[in-house]
C-alpha cells in the first residue's frame, strides 16, 4: 500500500511539471553501442547549467522525474537508459558491476551522454556537470578526469573509497540504514577473515584517485544514518583532498539516510546555482 502511495504520488508529481518543460529526445553512440535518453529544458530558456544524471546501481532507466526537478530550477538534464536497459543497446552487466572493465564503460558512457550536451547548440556554452546518487560516485569522477568536459560534479551517497572498502562495510549492515551506523574501522575490525579482492574484477576503483587529478568543483551529499557506504570514510578521504585545496564540499545530514535526494535537492540546486558562469 505504501508502494502504491508513493508511487501514485511520484506520477502526480510528473504531472504536475509536465507542461513547464520541452523535451528532446536523443541517441548517442558509446563504444559502437547506441543508448537513447532525452534532454529537459525549462520553457523559461533561461538556463544556469547543464547536467547529466548517472545512474546508481541496478537496471536503471532514465529518470524523467530528476530531469524535471532539474529544470524547474533553470537546469537543463540530460537522463538516459543504463547500457542494456530500456531503450538503450548493449549488454547490461549484473554479475560484474563494479569490476574496473564495467566502471570504465559506465564512465564512457557518461561521457558520451556529456558530449551531447557540450556540441547542443542551446547547452554548449553553459556550466556542465556530472551528477548522481550511490554507484555513480565512483563513475562520474572517473567520467570527469577521462573528459574535459565537465565543470562540476554533485553526488549524493556517493562512495569516497574504494570499492573493496564500500562492500565491507555494506555486508557488516546489510544495506541497511540505522539510527546507529558503525564506522567502517568497526566494520573492517569485525571481520574474522582478511579481505582479498578477486583479480579478475581488475583494479580496485578509487575515486579518490581520479578526485586528486581534477581542477573542479564539487558537492558530496551524505546522510548519517547510511548503511550502503561507509559515510566517516568518505568525508575522511575528502577532508584530505580539501586540505591540499581542491575545491570540493560536502554536507552531512544527521536524520537522513542512503537516498536522501528529495530531501536535499535544494542544497544541491543552491550549490550549483551559485557557480560561476562558464564565460
Amino acid at each position: 500500500m505504501k508502494q502504491a502511495f508513493l508511487s501514485l504520488l511520484l506520477l502526480l508529481c510528473i504531472c504536475a511539471y509536465g507542461e513547464d518543460f520541452d523535451v528532446e529526445q536523443v541517441n548517442f553512440i558509446s563504444h559502437k553501442t547506441q543508448l537513447s535518453g532525452e534532454i529537459v529544458f525549462p520553457k523559461s530558456g533561461q538556463f544556469h547549467a547543464a547536467v547529466v544524471f548517472v545512474h546508481g546501481s541496478g537496471k536503471q532507466k532514465r529518470n524523467t522525474y530528476w530531469a524535471k526537478r532539474f529544470a524547474a530550477k533553470g537546469i537543463v538534464a540530460l537522463v538516459y537508459d543504463k547500457r542494456g536497459v530500456g531503450r538503450s543497446g548493449g549488454d547490461y552487466e549484473s554479475n560484474q558491476s563494479v569490476s574496473e572493465k564495467n566502471i570504465t564503460l559506465l564512465a564512457d558512457d557518461a561521457i558520451a551522454a556529456l558530449n551531447v550536451l557540450r556540441e547542443h547548440p542551446q547547452t554548449k556554452t553553459l556550466p556542465l556537470g556530472l551528477t548522481g546518487i550511490s554507484q555513480a560516485g565512483w563513475i562520474a569522477p572517473l567520467a570527469a578526469e577521462n573528459s574535459n568536459a565537465a565543470d562540476f560534479l554533485v553526488l549524493w551517497s556517493g562512495p569516497v573509497c574504494k570499492v573493496s572498502e564500500e562492500d565491507i562495510f555494506s555486508k557488516y549492515t546489510s544495506d541497511r540504514d540505522s539510527d546507529e551506523v558503525v564506522s567502517f574501522e568497526a566494520a573492517l575490525g569485525a571481520r574474522k577473515d582478511k579481505y582479498i579482492w578477486p583479480d579478475f574484477l581488475g583494479k580496485d576503483s578509487d575515486p579518490s584517485d581520479s578526485l586528486a587529478k581534477l581542477d573542479i568543483p564539487g558537492l558530496w551529499i551524505f546522510g548519517e544514518k547510511d548503511g550502503s557506504v561507509p559515510i566517516d570514510l568518505s568525508i575522511q578521504r575528502l577532508k584530505t583532498l580539501m586540505g591540499r585545496g581542491y575545491r570540493y564540499d560536502y554536507v552531512l545530514f544527521s536524520n537522513l539516510g542512503h537516498n536522501n535526494m528529495d530531501e536535499t535537492f535544494s542544497v544541491a540546486i543552491d550549490w550549483i546555482q551559485r557557480l560561476p558562469n562558464k564565460n
